[in-house]
């Protein structure tokens, strides 16, 4: 086929996923030639809780109008990381955010007892959803594509969908003879973390919280197994999140720089985006080690 010779494909649930937890990646191979990149996002998420108080009429339980208005969030952040291929799975509108429940721990999500209709995570979408994603590799035919672990980083029942029609939709392909690609979880290792917390603590300025113990997901270091070093994009990364005013606040002091969603818990903005890849070369530095054009 023609075009770039690197083909990467990124799977997420809700606009803003994709710049807080792969916008350096994003951005990194979107400002290479020999690189297209792709963004699937699954739904408008619609069930955001608002931060600025003079959008809060937006809301699901208002005039539920966020998805809409986070669509041309998604475009800003897009711009900002230099993605000109994105594309709402099934079409703008056709899964909805499903919302979440609290299981108890942490940031630990759950799926609510009553979905919508429409809603991401109903059982019966799931073939379509799969259909509908292996259109888009079957267009594209990526050699790598991103999307969450099985339990969707924090239990967030739009993730843990997007991942299981992503791994469904690859085997599909795969069965059909289209060569396989890789598949890449996104994943924050307990040392990176932990670093990036620590530089921020002493900041009295600081106007979020600081976490509690586990109170934002983390995996052992030993499960990631290729780390991209994003430093170079953090202004792009900066940009994207301002995009999605609606969903996240940001600070910065003293060469210090910390984010967070409406729950006011303060996250470090990392200089590197890690993931757990099956049959990635040791040592490798770039997510397409050792695969063919």
């Amino acid at each position: 086929m023609t075009g770039p010779a690197r083909r990467l494909l990124l799977v997420h649930a809700h606009p803003d996923d994709e710049t807080l937890t792969t916008g350096g990646t994003i951005a990194h191979h979107a400002a290479a030639a020999d690189t297209a990149v792709t963004l699937v996002t699954c739904t408008l998420g619609e069930q955001g809780e608002v931060i600025p108080a003079e959008l809060a009429g937006l809301a699901a339980e208002q005039a539920d109008q966020l998805g809409g208005y986070r669509i041309a969030e998604l475009a800003g952040a897009c711009a900002a990381l230099g993605l000109a291929d994105h594309r709402f799975l099934g079409g703008a509108g056709r899964w909805r955010d499903s919302g979440m429940a609290l299981a108890g721990h942490g940031v630990r999500a759950a799926v609510p007892q009553q979905l919508h209709p429409r809603a991401f995570a109903r059982p019966e979408s799931f073939a379509e959803q799969v259909r509908a994603l292996v259109e888009v590799l079957t267009e594209v035919r990526p050699q790598v594509v991103v999307s969450y672990a099985a339990d969707g980083g924090y239990g967030h029942p739009d993730h843990v969908r997007a991942h299981d029609i992503t791994v469904a939709a690859l085997r599909a392909t795969r069965e059909a003879g289209q060569v396989p690609a890789r598949f890449a979880a996104t994943m924050i290792g307990r040392s990176t973390l932990d670093a990036g917390l620590a530089a921020l603590r002493g900041a009295s300025e600081l106007p979020f919280r600081l976490p509690g113990p586990d109170e934002l997901p983390s995996v052992p270091d030993e499960m990631i197994t290729f780390r991209l070093d994003v430093s170079a994009y953090r202004s792009a990364r900066i940009a994207a999140m301002s995009a999605h005013r609606t969903q996240i606040a940001l600070w910065s002091g003293r060469d210090r720089f910390a984010l967070a969603m409406s729950n006011r818990v303060a996250q470090p903005l990392l200089d590197v985006e890690e993931f757990m890849i099956d049959d990635m070369p040791p040592g490798a530095v770039d997510l397409f080690a050792g695969l063919a054009p």
